[in-house]
């Protein structure tokens, strides 16, 4: 019996999702910052997630490890201390292994960004020691610590 392509595609791929994100909190970072899961890949260490930080917030001093980091802004204005870009709306970014930047958001408008990222993030000290890290399973661990805390229903996220 033959199999066409698409059949074994079928039988061996993920199915599609669709993921209606206004049904997934906001889930806090810090006072001025809060991200929304969208997928978490628990084979490669990958996550994808929206970015939420207030006028006046950042991101304190950060190195991504172990990958790639792509960011699409959606909304409102934001930028690198250790840059002189900026990114607003429509602004596409690539951040290579191994950068170390600040993300400060200085306008009046909140800022979300779609990030997708590979690896772990490094907080670090002004001595580039690290002070707190972040990866897939921080994140996926917060976001179903704070739904249990919250009596809201978890999303299956993960693939």
């Amino acid at each position: 019996m033959e199999i066409t392509l698409n059949k074994f595609t079928e039988m061996v791929g993920l199915g599609d999702q669709a993921i209606d994100l206004n049904e997934i909190p906001w889930i806090p970072q810090t006072e001025r910052s809060w991200f929304k899961p969208v997928r978490f890949d628990l084979t490669t260490g990958s996550w994808i997630n929206l970015l939420k930080v207030k006028p006046g917030g950042k991101v304190n001093r950060h190195r991504h490890t172990g990958g790639r980091v792509l960011a699409y802004t959606l909304q409102g204005e934001w930028r690198y201390l250790e840059r002189t870009w900026e990114a607003k709306p429509g602004t596409f970014v690539y951040e290579p292994p191994g950068d170390i930047h600040t993300l400060v958001v200085d306008g009046e408008e909140d800022m979300i960004t779609l990030f997708l990222l590979e690896g772990s993030i490094q907080y670090l000290d002004d001595e580039d020691n690290i002070i707190l890290q972040d990866d897939v399973f921080s994140k996926l661990k917060r976001y179903m610590e704070y739904c249990e805390e919250n009596n809201l229903p978890i999303k299956d996220l993960k693939f």
